[in-house]
């Protein structure tokens, strides 16, 4: 009956000279981690794009608030300090996904590199018409062209993909991780910006922002050895027809509402330091929902984010009409954003495995930009709110937008094949 032999494990016993000499026969095996983000950025080479990928996305959180600050400062007019940032937000919504699909056809450096020294120049651009008083024109076509910005967090959200295809789990947890790390820069970029602009010189945000932004992404598309091969030419047509994506990316656009709508309400209500409460929870959740094992259909995941979502975005509102304290809406607000990062999560999963192969980063680009124009939406109705209904009544606005996100992917969304 054949056998298979297993090595001696015992100690090996040799002579020397006149000495017996004992020793381990081999070397102890090293334990593998159990923590799974260690696990991940042990992954070769992804240490070194997601540093420079964190480098270029801190100033994501930074030029709005640069823009604003150093605008409003110099023509001394919010109103158009407002205008040209939405202005910027217009054309990235319809710029994004054009270099998405480019970054899909040619890969990541060829196309990310140009596209953001466009950017760049276009920020720099921005803080010297600013600096010397150039026709208020100038500072709308210079913001304009940022639009150009490519999708950083989706381009390493497409490495992972690649790195980890075929490991539902291990693609769990670096999702997780993204998202968490979209939240820390979103909370550290403003903060950032606004004591650059105060400490320093007004336009000091939008020129550091620029720098990192240029030299973050240089660092990550030097890192070639975890790009993602270039998708063959076909004739694929855009990710939005495929089945069940148009319910997911107008699920994303109330999901966005309800980010907007919150931000506009609680600054209206309590000033807009205690925001950064709501991120470090969402944070905290998303680094928590990565190291859990997630459930097999992805669609009732979803589901129950949602519903969780919709649930935990009351407690704002009753925080604010029922106790008149700084402190209670503290910790509502904290509770509401540990249901932002799991949504999240789940949600690109679900936009990856709808994606046709080969155009991953247009359709999480398209994800984007449809949280993007959510949050415009959800901005100017919650403003509508507070100036004519009252700050408390503002709170609505974010549990029926996350209610109607709920709703539209109940009705909507379904689980697609594994590819």
């Amino acid at each position: 009956m054949p056998y298979e032999r297993t090595p001696a494990t015992g100690p090996l016993f040799a002579v020397s000279g006149d000495l017996l000499v004992i020793a381990p026969r081999t070397a102890p095996a090293r334990r593998a981690s159990t923590n799974p983000y260690r696990r991940l950025l042990a992954t070769p080479g992804a240490r070194a794009f997601t540093a420079g990928n964190l480098l270029a996305r801190l100033p994501m959180g930074m030029f709005s608030v640069s823009a604003v600050i150093m605008i409003a400062g110099s023509r001394g007019s919010y109103a158009l300090a407002g205008a040209v940032t939405a202005t910027g937000l217009a054309a990235t919504a319809v710029v994004a996904p054009w270099t998405a699909r480019l970054v899909d056809r040619y890969g990541q450096a060829r196309v990310a590199v140009p596209a953001t020294a466009i950017a760049a120049l276009g920020s720099i651009a921005l803080l010297l018409c600013v600096r010397y008083d150039a026709p208020a024109w100038t500072l709308f076509a210079s913001y304009a062209a940022t639009a150009t910005t490519p999708n950083t967090g989706g381009m390493s959200r497409a490495r992972w993909a690649h790195l980890h295809r075929g490991d539902p789990a291990a693609l769990h947890t670096a999702n997780s991780f993204e998202q968490a790390a979209d939240e820390l820069c979103f909370m550290l970029g403003p903060a950032l910006a606004a004591l650059l602009c105060a400490a320093l010189f007004p336009e000091a945000g939008t020129l550091v922002g620029a720098i990192l932004l240029m030299t973050g992404v240089l660092i990550f598309a030097a890192q070639r050895a975890t790009e993602p091969p270039v998708a063959p030419r076909t004739q694929a047509g855009s990710p939005l027809r495929t089945r069940g994506m148009p319910a997911l990316l107008t699920a994303f656009l109330a999901t966005g509402a309800v980010f907007g709508a919150m931000e506009v309400v609680t600054i209206a209500h309590a000033g807009g330091a205690i925001l950064a409460l709501q991120a470090a929870g969402s944070c905290a959740a998303g680094l928590l929902y990565g190291s859990l094992r997630p459930a097999a259909d992805i669609r009732r995941r979803l589901l129950g984010c949602l519903a969780g979502m919709t649930a935990l975005m009351s407690l704002p509102l009753l925080a604010a009409s029922s106790a008149d304290s700084l402190l209670v809406l503290a910790g509502a607000l904290l509770l509401a954003g540990a249901a932002t990062a799991p949504t999240m999560v789940t949600g690109m999963t679900l936009v990856q495995r709808l994606t046709p192969e080969g155009q991953l980063n247009e359709g999480m680009t398209l994800a984007v930009t449809a949280l993007l124009g959510g949050i415009a939406a959800g901005s100017a109705t919650g403003g509508w709110m507070v100036e004519h209904v009252g700050e408390v009544t503002g709170y609505v606005v974010p549990v029926c937008a996350a209610g109607l996100a709920l709703a539209v992917a109940a009705a909507g969304v379904r689980t697609p094949r594994t590819r």
